[in-house]
């Protein structure tokens, strides 16, 4: 049956793991894209748009339109890049680092809720098998586009 198919399935659990998180996080007032906007930045601050575009897989346009938001919302900041006057690179503002520590605290609540049903060594297990899995996909992605290419 489709709906038992293991695609089907990461997509519903991933669907009700962030229901979870957004009716846990609307108090803090940022989207769950711009956190993850904030996440890349806290371990890849300085990143030009299009770079950070690129590693969060979205429009560079869409991701203007966030870093719009969030900088005027003071959570991150655009600077110059010193070597290149066309270029700006990204920066998390304390007020970010605060939003990323409440959205961590969150994500962890949610992730041991998701969790829960499962041994911990089930719970390993299967996290070893999705990061098969996603390295599997990705170089296969990559090993399309070499040949497009």
């Amino acid at each position: 049956m489709l709906t038992d198919s293991i695609p089907f399935l990461l997509a519903d659990c991933w669907r009700q793991i962030r229901y979870a998180f957004d009716a846990k996080a609307r108090s803090v007032g940022v989207t769950r894209p711009q956190y993850r906007v904030l996440l890349a930045l806290a371990g890849y601050g300085g990143a030009t748009q299009s770079e950070l575009a690129d590693l969060l897989d979205v429009e560079r346009i869409t991701l203007g339109r966030m870093i719009d938001r969030m900088a005027d919302a003071g959570l991150v900041e655009r600077r110059d890049d010193p070597s290149d006057r066309r270029v700006w690179r990204l920066h998390m503002l304390p007020a970010g680092k605060a939003v990323v520590a409440q959205l961590a605290a969150i994500a962890e609540e949610v992730d041991a809720e998701a969790l829960a049903p499962l041994a911990p060594d089930a719970r390993e297990a299967l996290k070893q098998q999705l990061v098969t899995m996603r390295d599997g996909l990705r170089a296969r992605r990559a090993e399309r586009g070499r040949a497009a290419a």
